[in-house]
This record gives C-alpha cells, sequence and structure tokens, in this order.
C-alpha cells in the first residue's frame, strides 16, 4: 500500500478531484492509495457478499454495497470497504455521491498491504464513526474477527476459523460455514 503525504489535510473535496485510474481512500485527512486485490480475497468477497446479499434481500433488511462504494464518514474520512451493509433505519445516509455516514456493518477482507491499515486505523475510525458491528476477514490465517461496538471500542464477537459457522450479532438467523468463505 503506498501513502501519499503532502503535509495538508486531505478533504473530500480533493478526494472528488483525484484521477479515476486508481483507488483511494483518505483516513484523517491522509490519502492512502489502495492496491488491487488478490484473487482470493475477490473469491472471497464473493464468498462473503452473496450469501449476506441473498439473506438481507430475503428479510428486507435494507441494502448491500461493495467496493468501490464510497463511505463519506467526514470531510477527511473517505473509505471504500469491500463489503458493507446500511439498514432500512439508515437509509437516509444512501446518497448519490454513495453512503455518507456509517454503514451497520463493515467487513474488511485483509490483504497483506492492507492488513495494518484495517486491523488499527480502520478500526479505530470506524469505531469513532459508531460503525456497529466490523468483520475482519484473514484470508492468510483463514479466520473471521467479528467485532461488535461497545462504547468507544470494539468487543469481540466471535473469532471464525475453518469448519465453524459464522454468525453476526446484528443479523439474526445469518450463518455462514467459514469453508465456503474460504473456497477458492
Amino acid at each position: 500500500m503506498a501513502t501519499q503525504r503532502t503535509g495538508t489535510l486531505v478533504t473530500y473535496e480533493d478526494y472528488c478531484n483525484m484521477p479515476d485510474d486508481e483507488r483511494y481512500e483518505v483516513i484523517d485527512g491522509e490519502l492512502i492509495m489502495v492496491a488491487a486485490p488478490r484473487r482470493v480475497h475477490q473469491a472471497s468477497s464473493r464468498n462473503i457478499s452473496t450469501p449476506l446479499d441473498i439473506y438481507v434481500k430475503a428479510n428486507r433488511l435494507g441494502e448491500m454495497y461493495y467496493a468501490p462504494t464510497d463511505v463519506i464518514l467526514s470531510d477527511i474520512n473517505v473509505v471504500q470497504p469491500d463489503i458493507l451493509f446500511v439498514s432500512n433505519a439508515r437509509s437516509h445516509i444512501l446518497v448519490d455521491e454513495g453512503i455518507k455516514g456509517a454503514p451497520d456493518l463493515v467487513i474488511e477482507i485483509l490483504s497483506p498491504s492492507t492488513a495494518q491499515l484495517d486491523k488499527v486505523r480502520k478500526r479505530e475510525l470506524y469505531a469513532r464513526f459508531r460503525v456497529p458491528e466490523y468483520w475482519q476477514v484473514d484470508v492468510d490465517d483463514l479466520n473471521v474477527l467479528v467485532l461488535t461496538l461497545a462504547g468507544d471500542d470494539y468487543e469481540t464477537a466471535g473469532i471464525y476459523g475453518l469448519g465453524e459457522t459464522l454468525v453476526s450479532p446484528l443479523l439474526p438467523g445469518f450463518a455462514l460455514d467459514t469453508d465456503e468463505i474460504f473456497a477458492i
């Protein structure tokens, strides 16, 4: 992951004026270029998003979105989570530009180039902006960490490895076999 440091804060307006030939995120005013994901990343994303989308639609819970969709948390915090869910109750944050506010669920699939960013900075960012549930999908260690917001930080709701069934506190009744997540 390459980081461009300019010495000044990058705003949402600056971000909107960036060339479309690369993927960028802005965290606390720092412009971050995001590398294209690996095949295993994309396969895991599909293997999560397909059953999750089916569940959300069947239960008429809200909307699912996928990268690259801008999540505009503030003027200096714009990210593109791999997968996200916005409930019907929060549908007011759906705007033409993307999502303007905190989604109900954010899922980041860790890549070697983004693992530290996702595990530390984005975890702090999502907690600060009150994202109720955050999943970190580790395609190298073959596990999913499900975090739920508790006060100002996240607590672990579950760590699901191969052969286990992932459940979501946010989405009662949703269950996903981890072997399916990591099948490529």
